[in-house]
């Protein structure tokens, strides 16, 4: 008697739910962010066969399988057993789909390997910082550990690799040494 008990409260209706909404909402095709992937995106077909067309994977988990012993030996075991024009079924099975928009793939290839601008700076109070130590004291990071203005309290060693970050920033870097040439 609990049982029914139990399926019934699984199936109350819930008024906070506006289901037109949900359905609406499920329906709705993915936003894509790629252009490459959003201009050859067809609306008449599911995203897996969008995808495929493309020939990119839709479950990494089926294209990169994890190799399972036990799965291996039970193929081997019926690949021994079972005639060999049953297996050429199952492999024509498999390739229904061909990639036909294979440019894209190789287009998302070729921007994923090409080499990207560095976007990092460090943080105006810190580069004011370490511009005072360096007109200060230029290359004695000892004696920048000593400094009063040392609030962090940071060592030598931490105080030079800061500088060195900071020299590995261009923008910044130049920008400092404009200034100093201009003083």
């Amino acid at each position: 008697m609990t049982k029914i008990r139990k399926v019934k409260r699984k199936k109350k209706f819930r008024m906070s739910v506006n289901r037109k909404r949900l359905r609406n909402k499920l329906r709705k095709l993915p936003t894509v962010q790629c252009p490459q992937i959003e201009q050859s995106w067809e609306i008449s077909m599911s995203t897996r066969t969008n995808l495929k067309q493309m020939g990119l994977v839709y479950d990494p988990n089926e294209a990169l399988k994890i190799p399972n012993i036990k799965q291996e030996l039970i193929k081997e075991a019926k690949q021994k057993v079972a005639d060999p024009e049953d297996m050429s079924d199952d492999e024509e099975e498999n390739m229904d789909i061909t990639c036909v928009k294979s440019h894209i793939a190789k287009e998302l290839e070729a921007e994923a390997k090409a080499p990207r601008r560095r976007m990092f700076k460090l943080p105006n109070s810190q580069v004011q910082f370490l511009t005072y130590l360096m007109d200060k004291y230029e290359e004695d990071y000892k004696a920048m550990a000593r400094d009063k203005k040392n609030y962090n309290q940071l060592t030598w060693k931490q105080i030079r690799a800061k500088i060195k970050i900071f020299k590995g920033i261009p923008e910044q870097y130049n920008e400092y040494l404009q200034n100093k040439s201009m003083q």
